[in-house]
């Protein structure tokens, strides 16, 4: 009996050190900020190639809205926008680069749903982009909605969630219509411009994108109604709440900031301001950093970087750029938009 009890203690004792280096190694593997300190990089996912979101120029040098994401965290840990390494990804691997650690955030046009946040070990840091699935057309056709659209053929790419959403929009509508599958969006694209089809369906920023590749850019227009729910968000793994956190009011800073009216332009001056909500976000009476691993002047370094969220809004998608997408949901709140967020407090 004593050496049974013998056994079982060690074993249990064995068991209990095991799980402890599990425990340990597990912790260390999960603290992505020493990680990125230590390595003197931020390395962050992106997408392969969309004007607006993420697409490098002629030099190689990485623009966009969802690049812009990545350099704000860069500034908030370095106070350097530059010190981060973009891996391009398509839509099939982004989520297994961040799993296995190849990359410390995904910034790239990417839907937050249950399944992926669930059951894929991921956590989606908060919506930074409203958008929806919406048809692109020709505007000599005079198309109001997508319900015109009854007895035409639609450009789709094949096995996605927008040939589902297609499927079921014209079913709940009981219109019947042609889709036309094909492997990539590009050749979804080709198709529609070639007359193949009357009508390309993708995520409304994307039909932005995709238009600026057409031989007539202004023959075609994206209609205003969308069919579905299409938010995106910065993606990081499971089990490291302080990176989690760290991203995730990365994002509110940007937001409360353009709320306030901290620029790029004058964040520095504005720790001067007497309003105390400006004070406080800049960091000029609290030191709000210190809870993420940061610097009292964590927002101050991200707005002189980057701007506030209108300004990376403007400069990569709206009035500044090509694409022209107006703000619509993607406006503040006071505004008619959607887009709230916590204060630094």
């Amino acid at each position: 009996m004593g050496v049974r009890m013998g056994l079982f203690v060690k074993s249990q004792t064995f068991g209990a050190l095991a799980l402890a280096a599990v425990l340990t190694a597990t912790v260390s593997r999960a603290d992505t900020l020493d990680q990125v300190l230590s390595r003197g990089v931020l390395v962050c996912g992106v997408n392969i190639g969309l004007a607006g979101f993420g697409l490098p120029d002629d030099r190689g040098f990485w623009r966009g809205f969802d690049v812009d994401y990545c350099r704000a965290v860069a500034a908030a840990i370095f106070d350097d926008p530059q010190k981060v390494r973009f891996t391009p990804l398509s839509g099939k691997d982004r989520f297994t680069a961040l799993q296995s650690g190849e990359i410390d955030l995904l910034s790239r046009n990417t839907t937050w749903t249950q399944s992926r946040e669930a059951a894929q070990g991921l956590l989606f840091t908060g919506i930074n982009y409203y958008d929806g699935q919406s048809f692109m057309v020709r505007k000599a056709r005079k198309l109001q909605s997508p319900r015109d659209l009854k007895g035409a053929s639609i450009c789709v790419q094949q096995g996605t969630t927008t040939e589902l959403n297609l499927a079921d929009y014209f079913h709940k509508a009981g219109i019947s219509a042609e889709t036309v599958v094909f492997s990539g969006g590009d050749e979804a694209l080709k198709a529609y411009e070639s007359g193949r089809c009357d009508a390309y369906t993708t995520d409304g920023s994307a039909l932005y994108a995709q238009r600026l590749k057409l031989a007539a850019p202004d023959d075609h227009e994206v209609l205003a109604e969308t069919i579905s729910k299409e938010p995106f968000s910065p993606v990081v793994r499971q089990g490291d709440d302080r990176w989690f956190n760290l991203v995730k009011w990365t994002q509110f800073a940007l937001l409360d900031a353009e709320e306030l009216g901290v620029t790029a332009a004058n964040a520095d001056a504005l720790r001067q301001s007497d309003n105390p909500e400006i004070r406080r976000l800049l960091g000029a009476d609290n030191d709000f950093g210190a809870g993420l691993g940061l610097s009292r002047d964590w927002v101050v370094r991200i707005v002189k970087a980057v701007g506030n969220y209108g300004e990376i809004f403007s400069r990569n998608l709206g009035d500044g750029s090509p694409l022209k997408i107006p703000r619509g949901l993607n406006a503040q709140w006071r505004d008619g938009g959607l887009h709230y967020a916590p204060p630094v407090r």
